[in-house]
């Protein structure tokens, strides 16, 4: 059943899976977002005016402050987090204190709140899978890279939070979930990424510039599909205690094929271009989602080309760019 006059808490409520996810649940039930609004998707939507969302501008570093914000939630989501390669790379140690003392933070405060707390989804990332990830399963070994490339700061972290939020259930009976998005992208879209970075280059009549030969293969989930199934994660009763692949395998292509797909959506004159590599990067990434299909009923139901159609129209209506 869909939530109703819930009091829902989402840290890194400002960002783009946030604000997209506040939107289908703000009508029926109460929505506190908090934000240091790093990345803020907030400001594009009219999400702020509805009398049943609240932002309060903080940072999950703060324990004390977050256990006054859940105070009587029903429902903990916890988006907030750093990421991007790029950030990732320029800030280690920021990327580990947030992401691994911020979730410790959103845990204990979950705990503090145990009496009303119904559900506590935590957000990992298909990064815990590392380089080679082909139809992964959730009880597949997680690998990570080498100890001094900056690159898997970021998995180690987000796999710690996960570690901990499962810890929490079995020891405490906190009600945690863990979701594992597989590279999420459409309207909204804030921060790095080569969606984005395609787009607004194609919709400027640049060339589109690829890192790397583009032989990398990543499976793109389109965001309307990622809130679906952490809505069911919220929701559903044999979430609790589980983590789940969020994505969409049908939506796997190489980064040269996503490349010309935008230039032939967006009719852009420019080229792709080719430039080295400055980082460790992912070969491949397909999730298996069998495991959230059978316990959940998720299951993908936008595809590639429909939903860079969306997510260029978003764009072109945010750059001002003249239709193609």
């Amino acid at each position: 059943m869909p939530l109703r006059d819930k009091r829902i808490v989402i840290t890194g409520g400002a960002g783009f899976i946030g604000t997209t996810l506040a939107r289908r649940l703000v009508d029926a039930n109460e929505i506190v977002a908090l934000d240091n609004l790093h990345r803020d998707a907030l400001s594009g939507t009219d999400l702020a005016e509805h009398p049943n969302f609240t932002l309060v501008q903080g940072d999950v570093l703060d324990l004390d402050g977050l256990q006054e914000l859940v105070r009587g939630a029903t429902h903990i989501v916890h988006c907030a987090g750093i990421a991007g390669v790029d950030t990732v790379l320029d800030s280690p140690v920021r990327t580990m204190r947030v992401n691994v003392i911020g979730t410790y933070n959103v845990l204990e405060a979950g705990v503090a709140t145990s009496d009303s707390l119904e559900r506590l989804v935590d957000f990992s990332t298909s990064e815990v899978f590392g380089q080679r990830a082909f139809n992964v399963q959730e009880g597949h070994v997680t690998t990570i890279g080498s100890v001094g490339e900056a690159r898997w700061t970021y998995a180690v972290s987000k796999l710690a939070g996960e570690h901990m939020a499962h810890a929490y259930h079995a020891e405490l009976a906190l009600p945690t979930v863990s979701v594992r998005p597989f590279n999420v992208y459409g309207p909204g879209q804030i921060g790095g990424g080569a969606i984005r970075a395609f787009i607004e280059a194609a919709l400027d009549g640049r060339d589109l510039t690829i890192h790397g030969d583009g032989s990398q293969i990543r499976a793109w989930c389109y965001v309307d599909d990622m809130v679906e199934g952490a809505l069911l994660a919220l929701e559903h009763p044999a979430a609790v205690g589980e983590s789940f692949n969020i994505g969409n395998a049908r939506s796997a292509v190489t980064i040269h094929d996503l490349a010309t797909r935008i230039k032939r959506l967006t009719e852009c004159p420019g080229e792709v271009v080719f430039q080295p590599l400055h980082y460790t990067d992912v070969e491949l990434r397909i999730p298996n989602i069998d495991k959230a299909k059978r316990l959940l009923g998720f299951e993908a139901q936008v595809e590639l080309d429909d939903g860079l159609v969306r997510t260029i129209a978003w764009y072109r209506e945010q750059l001002g760019a003249p239709s193609a």
